[in-house]
């Protein structure tokens, strides 16, 4: 199974039991005199095996990626590890973009001004490059999932 695959299934099992979950809740309580529409018991054990299975492959896709090169030499523990810092580089510059951007009222001159202490178009400029960035190290981070064997 290539790696890709695996990611794709990790996906659908954190959704299914994000779904297990949301039922769960629906049906551990109900009124007196009324049944739950499902067994809660029943979706425990089924969420609980989902998540047996969702941790043994999750350890697979990391010790995969530990180990992996890209076509071109990389490390794919390395390239997520920059993509993950550039998430939170991006992220940060937009927070502050958007803290930069809030418009405070004013009513009357009298009431306090504020004044904006970074440039927002440097801002803007530094987030674009990043995101830039994102989308590169995301191609090369996908095209190799799809070639890259998951190991046992």
């Amino acid at each position: 199974m290539k790696l890709a695959e695996a990611l794709l299934i990790r996906s659908d099992m954190q959704k299914k039991l994000a779904q297990l979950k949301a039922r769960i809740k629906n049906n551990v309580k109900v009124q007196e005199g009324d049944t739950p529409s499902e067994d809660p018991n029943e979706l425990l054990l089924q969420a609980s095996q989902i998540i047996t299975e969702l941790n043994s492959l999750i350890e697979q896709i990391h010790r995969t990626n530990a180990i992996a090169k890209t076509d071109k030499g990389q490390s794919m523990l390395t390239l997520l590890v920059d993509r993950d810092t550039l998430e939170m580089r991006h992220k940060l510059l937009l927070e502050a973009i958007e803290a930069a951007h809030g418009e405070v009222d004013r009513y009357s001159p009298r009431e306090i001004r504020w004044n904006v202490m970074v440039s927002i178009s440097g801002l803007q400029k530094q987030a674009d490059d990043i995101a830039m960035k994102l989308r590169q190290i995301n191609l090369v981070i996908q095209s190799n999932n799809w070639q890259i064997e998951l190991v046992d």
